[in-house]
């Protein structure tokens, strides 16, 4: 009998199971369909929910519990992960954006891009920073708000005296010059502080798949609100660049303003926004798939493997703008690893996963008959999904 090594390298299932959650799930599927094989199982995180989880599982670090503001105000925990920083050493501080403004946090009768804010985020990185960390890392991604992180500079202690900054997107249309006074201030506070802003998606600001456009119709939008908040979020950019003065100097050898790079910077567009929030702080944007595989040694253990099974709630468009699944896809191409994946939904075809060095893709529901009838026992169906897939991949050759 010859047996596969067999990573397992899932992102989480939406809110239904959590990047370990899933991973716990398709190994117990993949035990049932070829017990014999040898498994490693991996969690994965691209920024959104579960990126501290799985940030904790690969470093240790002392957890430290915070109470900050949720998307419509109500309080709500979240965490600061602190990594290193004994013996005199710098120390590391994780958060996660979706435990203070993720959509999981607000019920789907309540979801409004338009008020939702981005406040908590900003308590959050304070209470980071107060631990004295040199370096301060957010994971970005699966948020309710869409308020290119005004609201959390309002957090982070910018004054707000209109209070149109902290109320949400909607509010941001009508946002003068004299809302951003004291934005250049809080840029120098955070001087130095190196702030890492690992997001999920490489989409920019603004455009067709920027924040406005591209999510917030699923945070609760109508097309009419969505083209509303694409002009708020320009509007708010225009003027934040411009009150940042001499630390917004334009690029001398493109040309190109401040406002240009930023808002069309890969990620700047993530968590509705918070990325280009982050960057008028001097935020450095990284693809957040890319941060958490090098945390965890993605690129050895994929070596080590014969076979990559990740997954992920739906695999679409977005999948292929900087989710785990095309960071695991592009780490096994060049090691002659095949990869496949394992979606609740799979909407992209043959050539799309082809394009994207995927061996295969398989969904667990294809019908919405089906898509209900797996959240209803989220685990149970990934798992008995695998195992079909097992049985496909891991054929138990005899080997002379």
């Amino acid at each position: 009998m010859l047996d596969v090594r067999v990573l397992l390298a899932p992102d989480s299932f939406g809110s239904s199971l959590s990047p370990a959650a899933a991973a716990a799930a398709m190994a117990a599927g993949w035990r049932t369909g070829a017990p014999h094989d040898e498994l490693d199982v991996c969690p994965l995180a691209d920024g959104g929910p579960g990126f501290l989880e799985t940030v904790h599982a690969a470093l240790g670090g002392e957890r430290l519990p915070v109470v900050v503001p949720g998307p419509l105000g109500d309080p709500v925990p979240a965490t600061v992960l602190l990594v290193g920083g004994t013996g005199g050493g710098p120390a590391t501080a994780y958060v996660e954006a979706a435990q203070a403004v993720g959509l999981a946090l607000v019920a789907p009768e309540r979801r409004d891009p338009g008020v939702t804010t981005s406040v908590g985020l900003g308590v959050l990185l304070a209470a980071a920073r107060a631990t004295g960390a040199s370096r301060v890392v957010v994971g970005l991604g699966g948020s309710a708000t869409n308020d290119a992180g005004a609201g959390a500079l309002v957090g982070l202690g910018l004054a707000d005296p209109s209070g149109r900054l902290a109320a949400g997107g909607d509010a941001l249309t009508a946002a003068t010059a004299d809302d951003l006074i004291g934005l250049a201030d809080l840029r120098a506070q955070w001087a130095g502080i190196e702030l890492v802003v690992a997001c999920d998606v490489d989409v920019p600001l603004l455009g067709l798949q920027g924040a406005s456009a591209g999510f917030a119709p699923q945070k609760g939008a109508t097309p009419e609100q969505a083209q509303r908040l694409e002009g708020a979020l320009a509007r708010f950019a225009r003027l934040a660049v411009a009150a940042l003065g001499d630390a917004a100097r334009p690029d001398l050898l493109t040309g190109r303003t401040a406002e240009a790079r930023w808002t069309a910077a890969p990620g700047a567009g993530a968590a509705g926004g918070l990325g280009f929030g982050l960057t008028l702080l001097g935020g450095r944007l990284v693809p957040g798939a890319t941060l958490v595989a090098d945390v965890v040694g993605l690129d050895a253990r994929i070596a080590a493997s014969d076979l990559v099974v990740t997954g992920e709630g739906r695999f679409d468009w977005q999948s292929l703008h900087g989710k785990v699944v095309s960071e695991v896809a592009a780490r096994a191409l060049p090691l002659a690893v095949p990869a496949v994946v394992v979606a609740g939904e799979v909407l992209l075809g043959r050539r799309e996963q082809a394009a994207a060095g995927l061996a295969g893709a398989y969904a667990v529901a294809d019908t919405p008959d089906g898509v209900r009838q797996a959240l209803a026992d989220p685990a149970g169906s990934l798992a008995a999904r695998v195992a079909s897939v097992a049985r496909t991949w891991s054929p138990g050759l005899v080997v002379p």
